[in-house]
């Protein structure tokens, strides 16, 4: 199991737009995550930022990433919450920043 965590801004206008979104994630996007072997996921907000963190538990995270990006539900989604984000300085393609993990104890 890998963990991961990233970051993005959440632009200020559309803060309960992307809320709405995720009260009401739709049932595909919930079993597609669970295909590709996301685990544990949650987003949390702080002064416009947003913080993702999940569990991998696959083991091909590049295929199962390609995947997820390529399918026609997920393009909408990952549209329609895009337009509510703003990227930080330093991103992996998508908007969402990597964070590196300094610490963790079971």
């Amino acid at each position: 199991m890998t963990r991961i965590a990233q970051i993005i801004r959440v632009r200020h206008d559309k803060l309960d737009e992307y809320r709405r979104l995720h009260a009401e994630c739709w049932p595909e996007i919930l079993a597609m995550m669970r295909q590709q072997n996301i685990r544990n996921c949650s987003i949390f907000h702080r002064d416009g930022l947003l913080f993702l963190y999940y569990e991998y538990v696959g083991t091909d995270f590049e295929a199962d990433q390609a995947l997820f990006r390529n399918d026609p539900t997920m393009q909408r989604w990952l549209d329609a919450t895009a337009a509510c984000q703003q990227p930080v300085a330093s991103t992996d393609g998508d908007g969402w920043a990597p964070m590196e993990e300094l610490f963790h104890v079971d």
